[in-house]
């Protein structure tokens, strides 16, 4: 099976499961961006439940802008921010010590541009998994695909409208709020550890 995808800020639960079980992996780079999507954010369980996390992009005045041209506000500190909340969120889940050396790096890092970010997380989370992740990028925009040749998958992107349900696991804090589905990868990992890939090569999209 081949699928086209969006690179994606720790991307949700349901971007994994379509990419393990994948033959190939096609990166969409050439998409324009849209707001309030997962191109710039990830969700979390914290000790209040859901929480975004959300990377600031500095806004320009031109109406269609590729993602790829998509530049980060670092302005303010929003990575430290975001190593916060995943301490506060995870620090007694099984998992998180074990990965919490791997992935500090990528929280203090500058990038300028928002694909580099989300490139250089997939690469850290297929270090993380021990998942060889083999991949190309678009170098057009694929309006449509042949779904005999491709599955599209670029929806995913839209996390309001990913409907995708997941067997539970343990989770930190579901005594307090129960079972929350489909959040960012990081959550299972931090839960799951080493049965991470086994665990996404069992769930169907």
């Amino acid at each position: 099976m081949n699928i086209i995808i969006h690179p994606t800020y720790f991307p949700s639960i349901s971007h994994f499961v379509a990419i393990v079980k994948a033959e190939s992996v096609l990166y969409e780079v050439e998409d324009n961006f849209q707001k309030q999507t997962n191109r710039n954010r990830t969700y979390i369980y914290s000790p209040n439940g859901i929480q975004l996390l959300n990377i600031p992009i500095k806004h320009t005045k031109i109406s269609h802008q590729k993602t790829k041209d998509i530049r980060i506000e670092n302005d303010f500190d929003w990575q430290k921010q975001h190593f916060k909340s995943l301490e506060a969120a995870y620090r007694s889940s099984p998992f998180f010590e074990f990965f919490e050396d791997d992935l500090q790096p990528v929280f203090e890092k500058k990038h300028d541009f928002l694909m580099d970010l989300n490139f250089e997380v997939l690469e850290l989370l297929s270090k993380c998994m021990r998942m060889k992740m083999d991949y190309s990028k678009t170098t057009s925009y694929l309006l449509e695909t042949n779904p005999e040749l491709i599955l599209d998958y670029r929806t995913l992107v839209n996390g309001k409208k990913d409907q995708s349900q997941f067997e539970p696991y343990q989770q930190v804090f579901d005594d307090k709020h129960g079972f929350l589905n489909n959040l960012s990868i990081l959550d299972l990992l931090f839960n799951e550890g080493k049965f991470t890939v086994d665990y996404l090569r069992n769930q169907t999209l």
